[in-house]
């Protein structure tokens, strides 16, 4: 891993902030380097200390009893995590793995949640990803209770590509994660997901270069997924019609 700088410019929450500002949170940083396969965090840790991504990569992710992977999310450069545990003192609920060799900067949870209070446009970008989690958490609950494996497989990959370059109907997924790691997202095993991407690529929709996905027609793409968002239940839907007939309807 080449040698990054002990600065959180790159940050995307310390965008908001002067640089006056940003120096002081880094002057109580530390600088901490973490090779493939290491843990920054445990799950049910009681450590409050927030993390700041400067190179590498990581997912969040928990282990089951039998020692199954079930994968979250990746952790990109200049991502923050392990600030729920700092703000509410509760346990860290998620694992933290490093996929890249990576560094990471460290601030004790007692000063960032100091800096919330004080900078109060910190605090509105940390509530705003905040919910951005909670709602991707409340969509993938959605797909686990109503779609089946394909189905699945086809979200994830859509969440991939929609995150990698876009230009017109094609796109690029660079660093496309292997079978095993989709598989842990959806909840099946690799070769299903193998299955699934061989299909795809005989439908001239994807293509594998390397480590890069290559997504040929997004709008055929996205149309295997339709019909599989959710709807307002049949009687709000009819009372919704009536509605629209009757503006003076209770």
């Amino acid at each position: 891993m080449r040698q990054s700088r002990n600065t959180l410019r790159d940050v995307l929450i310390f965008r908001y902030l002067t640089a006056e500002i940003r120096a002081r949170v880094e002057r109580r940083c530390s600088f901490r380097n973490y090779q493939r396969g290491r843990i920054i965090i445990h799950a049910r840790d009681a450590t409050r200390d927030v993390f700041f991504l400067i190179a590498g990569r990581a997912r969040v992710i928990l282990y089951s009893a039998d020692g199954k992977p079930v994968s979250f999310r990746e952790i990109g450069v200049g991502e923050m995590f392990g600030e729920f545990a700092a703000i509410d003192g509760g346990p860290r609920s998620t694992t933290v793995e490093v996929l890249e060799a990576a560094r990471v900067a460290a601030i004790p949870g007692p000063t960032f949640k100091a800096l919330l209070w004080t900078e109060t446009s910190l605090m509105g970008v940390v509530l705003v990803q905040a919910i951005a989690q909670l709602r991707a958490l409340t969509e993938r609950v959605f797909e686990f209770s109503t779609l089946d494996v394909d189905a699945r497989i086809n979200a994830e990959l859509l969440r991939l590509v929609k995150a990698g370059v876009v230009v017109g109907r094609r796109a690029w997924v660079c660093r496309f994660p292997k079978h095993g790691e989709i598989a842990s997202r959806v909840s099946t095993h690799r070769e299903a997901v193998a299955r699934r991407l061989s299909l795809l690529a005989k439908c001239k929709l994807i293509e594998r270069r390397g480590g890069t996905l290559v997504v040929h027609d997004l709008k055929r793409l996205e149309r295997t997924l339709e019909g599989t968002r959710g709807a307002a239940p049949p009687r709000r839907r009819r009372q919704a019609a009536r509605t629209r007939k009757d503006p003076h309807a209770a």
